[in-house]
């Protein structure tokens, strides 16, 4: 048995170490938006999804001494296919959605090894209760996630940051053959268990297992008793309904703060807790406490909606990841509630895998399709309470209806909670916790009214003893709290929409226009909005059309830049990320500017909404594409760009594509720049300090980095920045103007971060 329980063990840290690892190596080709991550998390769940099937039909076909060498033979195959380094021929040629070809790499890179080691867990479980009869598997399940939960917890935190990329793929591949050594020990075992077997009984212990005579679920012989039809369904509805959630929050956190390994990690790693404890022990899943948190965790989702960015970062994820795991510990409690006998171990698998793949289908190819934002977040917390309501039902369980009550009334007071720290900038005070009770009952009593309305309804019958067992009413009012948080949410998902004039979504993310102070002509303007991240301002009025704004103003780090240049005819500009197209605005006659965008639906709304790239003055080429690669493929065809500036927008938001800050990246940028060209970093962000990171790099090619930080906002339309200048030190001699605005050096020792390479970057090490 602890041979089994190692081997698990191995497989699933294999299997879960792997995902951030592929990721980091794909994330750069194509973006590093969240649609990256989560075609990943689609491949995992349906590769995941394959294994099961494999590992069912199997267990089911062969025998135990077939099964074993057939699991062998593959084994040895995936050890050929190593490594799993993807090929440079795998980077994107053309604009568009990359959904097919990231979800094709994945297959041929790391397809055999990862299906085979998915397969592990079921199948030596399944192993294990023909070797070990009378003894449950199930706990082995809960000690593959908990090697899984290990794997994703020690790569941001000591992998990532610890070794290179060709490093990490070296031990993950020593990893894969230690793993294969144990497996094959195991499928001895299991062979010479099955030889014995054979010789004593003339029959395989497979078969009689299969057909309902195997041992019982905790222990003993027993027969397997048929599982019912609504059991069945639920083990593909709930675990299809965790998987919605896992992948609608880590959308979610990865668009409104930061598509980094530490937000892909964070909603995986609950999610396979509730797993881990759930499949450990029933004691674990207290129904009347989850049922509690989850309503309560609903509540603060739908404040959390409404706030948007006023919510402080430390709440917004602290308060998705609690709704997140009490999702998931409810959908999972449920699910081993129902769990078959150990005959049927593999089918109840293979059901897992399949809702799991399911919910990521309807997240990463159906949500985008059907959806011009992120809905899929509370349409599924909205199904969620609708499952806890038909359960409660289905089982007349009298403490989910408790739970949910408390639950609802809890989660109100933690929305004001959040509403005063909101309103106070502090965690908690009572005074301005009543205030705020005061104003929602003044705002809202008439959905109060109602609500307390079906609370005594379904609850206020004490004399009968009501709260001591089921009432057909304790039902219905959880089926009207559930229909209320239905029309709640439509409703903030309706008020997204008030001022905005577009709304779109591709793999790229969501992009809104809005329209704002359109009853003041001279103040009118429409805004460019990338999830929450502004991405440029312009005003309607003739006059100010062509006015830089936001980021790009002449006091800010590019703006001074551009006025360094020499004013002679032919300047050549280059630009990473369009957005609104407003830098185009500094274009004088004669003047070129090349500028490189990733996402077509920013271009079509650039030339469509907004005009500095129809107004400027100088010729306008925009480059769809990875701006890495496109500039690759221009020094390919010996077509240097010979830039008097380059500037780097692409870093402001919280999304960081961190191949464009790499050594290998620079020296790019250097060949297509003039010998005293300037490149300007934009290195405005809330989470990551890049100046340490830029500072490295112009170090590194014996160039020198000035920061120009512009703190004074002389108008609305003006925001704050920071840029870095990065040019030949004789360069900022003949313009001191530029070191005359630059900040004075940090005068406090800190250790630089290591430079940035293309084999190793780390963000937790630049995280403010």
């Amino acid at each position: 048995m602890p041979l089994y329980a190692l081997t698990i063990f191995i497989g699933a840290f294999l299997l879960f170490q792997v995902q951030p690892l592929i990721g980091k190596y794909i994330l750069p080709w194509f973006g590093g938006s969240p649609g990256v991550w989560t075609t990943c998390l689609l491949f995992f769940q349906v590769a995941l999804l394959v294994g099961y099937a494999y590992a069912h039909f199997t267990s089911r076909w062969l025998k135990p001494r077939a099964q074993a060498l057939l699991h062998m033979a593959l084994l040895v195959a995936a050890l050929v296919f190593l490594p799993i380094v993807p090929s440079d021929a795998w980077k994107p040629q053309v604009p568009g959605d990359p959904t097919l070809r990231i979800l094709l790499l994945l297959t041929i890179n790391l397809g055999l090894p990862y299906i085979v080691l998915s397969a592990t867990g079921p199948l030596i479980q399944r192993w294990s209760s023909l070797t070990h009869p009378g003894v449950s598997p199930y706990r082995l399940y809960a000690l593959s996630n908990a090697g899984s939960l290990l794997a994703l917890l020690s790569y941001p935190f000591f992998f990532e940051w610890a070794y290179s990329r060709r490093t990490q793929v070296g031990i993950w591949t020593a990893g894969l053959g230690v793993f294969a050594i144990a497996c094959g020990i195991c499928a001895a075992r299991v062979r010479r268990r099955a030889a014995v077997a054979s010789g004593s009984e003339g029959d395989d212990p497979a078969k009689g297992s299969e057909a309902g005579t195997g041992p019982a679920a905790e222990g003993g012989a027993g027969p397997a008793a048929a599982t019912p039809l609504a059991d069945r369904l639920l083990w593909l509805v709930l675990p299809a309904t965790a998987s919605i959630l896992l992948l609608a929050t880590t959308n979610k956190l990865c668009e409104d703060l930061a598509v980094v390994p530490f937000l892909w990690i964070l909603p995986l790693s609950l999610y396979l807790l509730s797993f881990i404890l759930c499949f450990d022990h029933p004691r674990w899943y207290v129904r009347p406490f989850f049922s509690l948190l989850l309503m309560a965790g609903l509540a603060g989702v739908t404040e959390l909606l409404f706030a948007e960015e006023d919510a402080p970062i430390r709440i917004q994820v602290i308060g998705y990841s609690v709704a997140l795991f009490a999702g998931c510990m409810f959908c999972h409690g449920e699910l081993v509630r129902r769990k078959p006998h150990p005959s049927r171990l593999t089918s109840f698998y293979l059901t897992i895998a399949a809702g799991g793949a399911l919910g990521g289908l309807l997240v990463a190819v159906i949500a985008p399709l059907l959806f011009n934002s992120y809905l899929e977040l509370p349409i599924g917390f909205w199904l969620l309470s609708m499952l806890l309501a038909l359960l409660a039902v289905q089982k007349r369980d009298r403490s989910l209806a408790l739970g949910a009550l408390a639950g609802a009334v809890a989660g109100l007071f933690a929305a004001l909670a959040m509403r005063g720290a909101q309103a106070t900038s502090v965690s908690f005070r009572m005074d301005v916790l009543l205030a705020e009770c005061r104003i929602f009952f003044r705002d809202h009593w008439k959905v109060t009214a109602v609500c307390a309305a079906g609370a005594l309804m379904g609850f206020g019958d004490v004399r009968k003893g009501v709260l001591r067992e089921w009432r057909p009413r304790m039902g219905s009012f959880l089926v009207f709290i559930s229909l209320v948080l239905g029309v709640v949410l439509l409703k903030q998902a309706g008020s997204v929409r008030e001022s905005a004039i577009s709304i779109s979504r591709n793999f790229f993310g969501v992009l809104t226009v809005f329209d704002y102070s359109a009853d003041v002509p001279s103040e009118h303007n429409y805004v460019l909005q990338h999830g929450r991240i502004i991405h440029g301002l312009q005003f309607t009025d003739p006059a100010r059309a062509k006015w830089p704004t936001t980021y790009y103003a002449e006091t800010s780090g590019v703006g001074l830049a551009i006025r360094s240049l020499p004013r002679t005819a032919g300047r050549r500009l280059g630009l990473v990320g369009l957005g609104t197209g407003t830098l185009a605005a500094y274009g004088e006659k004669g003047d070129t500017i090349r500028i490189y965008e990733i996402n077509p639906r920013v271009l079509r709304l650039a030339t469509s909404r907004f005009t500095y790239v129809a107004d400027s003055k100088a010729k306008v080429d925009i480059v769809l594409g990875d701006a890495r690669l496109s500039m690759e493929r221009e020094l390919e065809r010996g077509d240097p760009q010979r830039f008097d500036l380059l500037a780097l927008d692409a870093f402001n938001s919280d999304a960081i594509p961190v191949h464009l800050l790499t050594r290998e990246a620079f020296a790019i940028y250097l060949r297509h720049m003039k010998p005293d060209g300037i490149i300007a970093v934009h290195i405005s962000n809330r989470y990551f300090d890049l100046q340490p990171v830029v500072e490295s790099l112009a170090k590194d090619f014996n160039l020198q980095a000035v920061t120009i930080a512009d703190d004074d906002e002389p108008d609305w339309w003006v925001y704050g920045t920071t840029w870095v200048l990065v040019a030949p030190k004789a360069r900022f001699l003949q313009t001191p103007g530029l070191l005359d605005a630059a900040d004075k050096p940090d005068s406090r020792s800190k250790l630089p971060p290591p430079l940035w390479t293309d084999d190793y970057t780390s963000l937790f090490r630049i995280l403010r």
